[in-house]
């Protein structure tokens, strides 16, 4: 299922986009799409039923804005240099272990809402990545395989990170990656069941029509079941959580100098094949 949430930021609410894409309303079955909802399979077969039955009233989608696809997210892990291609083209060593950090959960906003060029930045770079909405509540697992099974769907986000805060500033890489507007997510959040293998995916992001990172899943150091066992080992994963699982190749940060970061009026287009597409335009903080 495709499972997304539309209207005005705070008050969106739950829909289903049906086969045909037809946007059908949800709000008659459940009350948001979160994790409560990711954890009880009776709730999702009642949507897969009703969606079946074409019970389910249509959405007039003419100029309606589309939410981040999940509601009140607990917390948002990253994983940082998780493909070969991209920490090739950063010069730097492939880790051991996966690298985690966290973006506060209201960095997330809308796939085609603004992102906010932070006051003083100016090194704001892309990252397209494949999201993990966990849908059941993972701690210590024991491999791959189980990890998997703990997956609710997957989602497009837009890692939005500033690198001379993330990487120059001293400390850790919160301070670049936690400003406002930096983690757009959609359309959709894919169940498990439709979106299929995890590692055969194509990921596409444009800035200003020009094509700068085209990479697939397949490449990553870490993969998606690996990542979700790893960090379990480490933190409770909830339902509604959510795991940004890294970027390949392509981003500002791995241009030769001048290297071409994000400014005001600039056009990031997105995609993960399956998933959806996302659009923003960069305004200033």
């Amino acid at each position: 299922m495709k499972l997304l949430r539309v209207g005005t930021a705070g008050a969106e609410r739950p829909a289903l986009l049906d086969a045909e894409g037809t946007l059908r309303d949800l709000s008659e079955l459940v009350s948001d799409i979160d994790g409560s909802l990711l954890a009880d399979p009776a709730a999702l077969d009642r949507i897969r039923e009703a969606a079946a039955a074409g019970t389910l009233p249509e959405i007039d989608a003419d100029g309606l804005r589309t939410g981040p696809p999940l509601g009140r997210i607990g917390k948002v892990v990253c994983i940082g240099l998780n493909y070969h291609d991209h920490a090739r083209e950063t010069g730097a060593e492939i880790p051991a272990e996966p690298i985690v950090f966290f973006k506060a959960s209201d960095t997330v906003v809308g796939p085609d809402d603004t992102v906010l060029v932070p006051r003083k930045s100016q090194k704001t770079d892309w990252e397209v990545e494949l999201a993990v909405v966990i849908g059941r509540t993972a701690r210590y697992l024991d491999s791959a395989e189980e990890a998997l099974g703990h997956v609710a769907g997957y989602a497009v986000a837009n890692d939005v990170s500033e690198r001379e805060f993330q990487i120059e500033r001293g400390g850790t890489w919160d301070k670049g990656k936690n400003c406002e507007t930096f983690n757009p997510l959609g359309p959709w959040l894919v169940t498990a069941d439709e979106a299929g293998d995890p590692q055969n995916l194509a990921l596409k992001l444009w800035v200003n029509g020009e094509l700068k990172q085209d990479g697939s899943t397949a490449d990553q150091i870490f993969p998606v079941g690996e990542v979700v066992r790893y960090v379990s080992q480490f933190m409770t994963l909830y339902p509604g959580d959510v795991i940004n699982t890294g970027t390949p190749a392509g981003v500002a940060m791995g241009h030769a100098e001048p290297k071409p970061y994000l400014r005001s009026g600039d056009v990031v287009e997105l995609e993960i094949e399956g998933l959806g597409r996302q659009r923003q335009e960069l305004k200033d903080a």
